[in-house]
């Protein structure tokens, strides 16, 4: 009983301190009373209608095609807005064969990872979404010889990149980065 209890009390903790949502349950607790009671108080003619009903937009641009270049072979992800890039990003990973090969144009933090075990240096462009609550980086190989930390940025220093996606294996995960890459700012 008391591991169930236990399970159930950590499941209803993760679900409250999810993303982009930092109410207290008091808060949001009152909230509800309050919206409640009000509503209650007012007849269905004073309770609020609509003032316009809009119509959907017809607008039929794929999504994939929203923000890469007329010439199709560039993706600028600093034109985007936070919500829009991090879901660009996110479908960057997870289909990582339509963008092999395109530039990426990304604007983030610089990150860095040396691996302890094989003494591997990684680089990244980390990209935060609208409420700076999840984030997702972008690996990014430099075009020529640099060295760690004396040709880099300080760690957390906004940059903006460039390179030429691509995705590789490691054991049993794939992951994306960009090649020949440099930071332009």
């Amino acid at each position: 009983m008391y591991k169930k209890l236990l399970a159930l009390s950590l499941v209803s903790a993760s679900l409250l301190c999810g993303c982009g949502n930092y109410n207290t349950i008091d808060d949001m607790m009152s909230e509800a009373e309050n919206s409640s009671s009000t509503a209650e108080s007012k007849s269905p003619l004073e309770l609020e209608t609509p003032t316009a009903i809009t119509e959907p937009t017809t607008d039929t641009t794929p999504v994939e095609d929203v923000t890469v270049s007329s010439d199709g072979d560039t993706v600028d992800l600093t034109q985007l807005s936070p919500s829009m890039v991090y879901a660009q990003v996110y479908d960057m990973t997870y289909n990582p064969d339509r963008y092999t090969g395109k530039t990426i144009i990304a604007k983030g933090q610089f990150t860095y990872y040396q691996d302890p075990n094989t003494q591997n240096e990684y680089f990244a462009v980390l990209i935060s979404d609208a409420a700076a609550c999840c984030s997702q980086g972008i690996e990014f190989v430099l075009d020529g010889d640099y060295t760690y930390p004396d040709d880099y940025p300080a760690l957390d220093e906004t940059i903006t990149v460039t390179g030429t996606y691509n995705s590789y294996k490691e054991e049993y995960n794939t992951y994306v980065q960009l090649l020949n890459a440099k930071i332009i700012s």
